[in-house]
């Protein structure tokens, strides 16, 4: 018996791995976080399979099915939006199971911030414009932020950043980020991305709070940086003729197809 955690991507039922796909379609039980992974998804449970909707439990009790489970030898796929590694919850799911001897397995899934990205058609990494993508969030009820990693702190980097799980408090956000990035940088609200009602504002940090009215709740994400408008960027050097790379060496013995055995 093992319970495999599954990272059940932004929204859309398709933008799963394959893995992830096959797992769920492969374990009796699933238990899902109902509040953010769309009902869809689980169209690839097996017919009979128990499905539980965790939104409503606590840890203790998402616990208690995990140990049914396994005393009853069923695998269980635990689906949880986006992917595992940010904000999930995982991490104290996953030290029950160390604590109680139940194996476990975890497949990444598709992060809201790419879905958002894909949506906007962005890349968020521009040479000369940004080389770093920012995660991040504001201090919310269920966690607090560390010292050091405040707005404030990261825009002093210039990078692009994804702000999580803090669409109501977009005004605050963009005052924050106004005296560092310039009230003209370009800001994107992406909600519910990938989903079929998924929507999209464009703006500034100085008009972006007063664009977006509060149907765009919880499932949003904001990017924001000069990416989402460059088009002077510089082009990378990875495809001009003259860069020297493995699979298009420049140098003249190279380019006349010399080899060692050592290769």
């Amino acid at each position: 018996m093992t319970v495999h955690f599954i990272g059940a991507g932004p929204g859309a039922p398709d933008l799963l791995t394959l893995r992830g796909r096959d797992l769920i379609a492969a374990c009796p039980v699933c238990l899902y976080a109902g509040s953010l992974v769309p009902e869809a998804v689980l169209a690839h449970c097996p017919p009979e399979a128990r499905i539980v909707n965790t939104a409503p439990l606590s840890l203790d009790d998402i616990t208690a099915v995990f140990e049914q489970a396994h005393a009853q030898g069923l695998d269980v796929a635990r689906l949880h939006s986006g992917d595992l590694s940010v904000w999930s919850a995982m991490g104290e799911q996953l030290r029950r199971l160390r604590a109680l001897g139940i194996p476990y397995t975890v497949t990444p899934g598709v992060p809201a911030f790419a879905a958002a990205a894909a949506s906007l058609g962005a890349e968020l990494t521009l040479p000369g414009v940004a080389q770093s993508v920012v995660l991040t969030r504001t201090p919310g009820r269920a966690s607090s932020m560390p010292e050091g990693e405040s707005l404030a702190h990261f825009a002093r980097s210039g990078a692009t950043l994804a702000i999580h799980l803090s669409i109501h408090k977009l005004a605050e956000v963009a005052a924050a980020l106004a005296p560092f990035y310039g009230a003209d940088c370009p800001v994107a609200v992406v909600w519910r991305a990938s989903w079929p009602e998924q929507r999209i504002v464009r703006a500034t940090l100085a008009d972006i709070a007063a664009r977006v009215d509060d149907s765009m709740e919880r499932t949003a994400l904001i990017l924001v940086g000069w990416v989402l408008a460059a088009e002077g960027f510089d082009e990378s050097r990875l495809y001009t003729p003259d860069y020297e790379r493995r699979f298009r060496p420049q140098s003249a013995g190279a380019m006349h197809g010399c080899t060692t055995e050592q290769g």
